[in-house]
């Protein structure tokens, strides 16, 4: 039996990997803005699973939310950041105050929990953080470029954390899920740019925002299979620095991986140039 926090616990993906983790025996400390929403989530619960009340943008309930979890646990084993916000937009549409409001979530929010757990998890010299990044996280797409390049700022100091973090014993998993029939794309999640620019309108980035109605609902993902494939992943004991989750995020990375290794490939000369003479004589 492990003791989970789980941000962002009451729906979506953070409902689903607290249910799964229950199933599976855990402990669940489940943060949300609302701990009444993970009440009427989870009734039937018992006192395996602590709602605390959590905006991840407030360093004090951050902390208070640690406090209570290890309490009432003695401990916290896996630390699941997965509450989050979208802003859906070209990048030039976006204003300073949307960009900053969606960093103080996904990038400052998920750094100002990961401290507060990993006094904790340093002190066990065991655990495990999770990082909810996204396909995104590693292949930005039109409309979505302030979203992704969070993402991207997610996966940068997490791959940093997992090499700083292995010799204390504690462990980082990066999961990248793709589409997934949650509410992401609903209001309540995703914002969008208040300013659009008709230059936009008829681009990718125009397209993407009657897309994203479009298959708001009709994801391929599906976020009941998630959970326990999240769960069961870092219960193994062997869970990877990535997992990517979904048909078309698997597609997506497969994609990318072939088109820098094209690019790569057409501009090494150019790239191994730049060096200083005496290193590329030594290298021959």
């Amino acid at each position: 039996m492990a003791v989970w926090f789980v941000t962002g616990a009451s729906r979506g993906l953070g409902a689903e990997i607290t249910r799964a983790a229950l199933a599976s025996g855990h402990c669940v400390v489940a943060a949300a803005r609302d701990p009444r929403s993970v009440h009427a989530a989870f009734p039937d619960a018992g006192e395996r699973l602590l709602p605390v009340a959590l905006d991840v943008t407030d360093a004090a309930q951050v902390q208070a939310a640690v406090d209570a979890g290890v309490e009432a646990f003695g401990r916290i084993d896996v630390l699941v950041n997965n509450a989050g916000r979208g802003l859906l937009g070209a990048v030039e549409e976006a204003s300073d105050a949307e960009v900053r409001a969606v960093y103080d979530t996904n990038v400052f929010g998920v750094l100002t929990v990961t401290r507060a757990v990993l006094s904790v998890l340093r002190a066990q010299r065991s655990g495990h953080v999770v990082n909810l990044s996204s396909v995104g996280g590693f292949v930005s797409s039109a409309g979505w470029g302030v979203y992704t390049s969070t993402k991207f700022a997610v996966e940068g100091f997490s791959e940093a954390m997992a090499l700083e973090l292995a010799p204390l014993g504690i462990g980082v998993t990066l999961v990248e899920p793709g589409y997934f029939r949650t509410d992401f794309l609903d209001s309540s999640s995703l914002h969008r740019v208040t300013t659009a620019i008709e230059d936009y309108a008829d681009g990718p980035a125009g397209t993407m925002r009657t897309t994203a109605e479009q298959v708001n609902h009709g994801q391929p993902g599906d976020p009941v299979k998630a959970g326990p494939a999240i769960v069961s992943t870092i219960d193994s004991g062997r869970a990877p620095l990535r997992l990517q989750l979904g048909s078309d995020c698997v597609a997506s990375v497969e994609a990318k991986l072939s088109a820098v290794r094209s690019e790569l490939d057409a501009w090494r000369e150019v790239a191994v140039s730049t060096d200083h003479d005496d290193v590329a004589t030594a290298a021959r």
